[in-house]
């Protein structure tokens, strides 16, 4: 019983979603920082919707969206793979 609490409030607070990334998560912070310190013009993805995060990898990954190395990396995750990316950004604030 005390899991079962301790993993609902691990995952209302979110910690169990920042605490450990999903794989291919770690590719994404090649080009898209994380900390607000870090100068890019590349654009954060930390924040943003998961929804948007999702659509744009799948715009991305059949062409919809034109890009240099994006399509590529996105053609490499399977759409499981590419919504737990999308969500485990979007709960990093």
């Amino acid at each position: 019983m005390r899991i079962v609490v301790l993993a609902a409030v691990l995952l209302v607070s979110g910690a169990a979603a920042r605490a450990e990334p999903p794989a291919g998560a770690g590719s994404c912070s090649g080009c898209h920082a994380l900390g607000p310190n870090v100068a890019t013009p590349v654009p954060r993805l930390n924040g943003r919707s998961a929804a948007e995060l999702a659509s744009q990898m799948q715009a991305f990954k059949t062409g919809q969206r034109p890009s240099t190395v994006m399509g590529r990396i996105a053609k490499g995750f399977s759409e499981a793979e590419a919504q737990a990316i999308a969500e485990w950004y979007a709960a990093a604030k």
